[in-house]
């Protein structure tokens, strides 16, 4: 059963949390497999510390963006209804925060890992995002919540 075929829900294509794992085991399975070299680290293991700052960033952002959703009394998990719109804290400035957020923690991995596999696979990562979730979540959301989803979307940007 995929992650969208719970009556109401945004009918995305599987759990973003899924889609980020099974992209970053597919570039590491890439490395492996095709021996990619990693990438270059900057001198003296700079790649290590950006990883760290960018998963450090990525999860603040991921977990300041989910306590919003409590907050608000609203599911966090796409498969569930959404009970409210939440348009403030950093939802002020995304319309996506928590993908941010994940996004942030991937190339935290991949520069951390310095995988060359990974890196690739962000961009059809990103597109399946955007088409099989983003877009999805957001005709949801139209029929959800109407002209106030649509205003919302007038004012703050899809990604930042």
């Amino acid at each position: 059963m995929s992650a969208g075929n719970h009556g109401d829900s945004a009918g995305v294509i599987a759990h973003p949390p899924v889609l980020y794992l099974g992209a970053l085991l597919i570039g590491l399975g890439a490395d492996w497999l095709l021996a990619l070299p990693p990438l270059p680290y900057l001198p003296g293991g700079a790649g290590l510390y950006a990883g760290i700052v960018l998963g450090v960033l990525g999860l603040g952002l991921l977990f300041t963006a989910a306590f919003r959703f409590i907050k608000a009394g609203t599911n966090i998990p796409t498969h569930l209804p959404s009970t409210a719109l939440v348009t403030d804290g950093l939802y002020r400035y995304s319309r996506n925060p928590i993908y941010l957020g994940l996004t942030l923690v991937y190339l935290g991995l991949v520069a951390g890992l310095a995988s060359l596999g990974a890196l690739v696979v962000l961009l059809p990562l990103l597109a399946t995002m955007q088409i099989g979730v983003i877009h999805r979540e957001e005709r949801y959301l139209e029929r959800r919540f109407g002209d106030d989803y649509r205003a919302y979307k007038q004012r703050v940007r899809r990604w930042l």
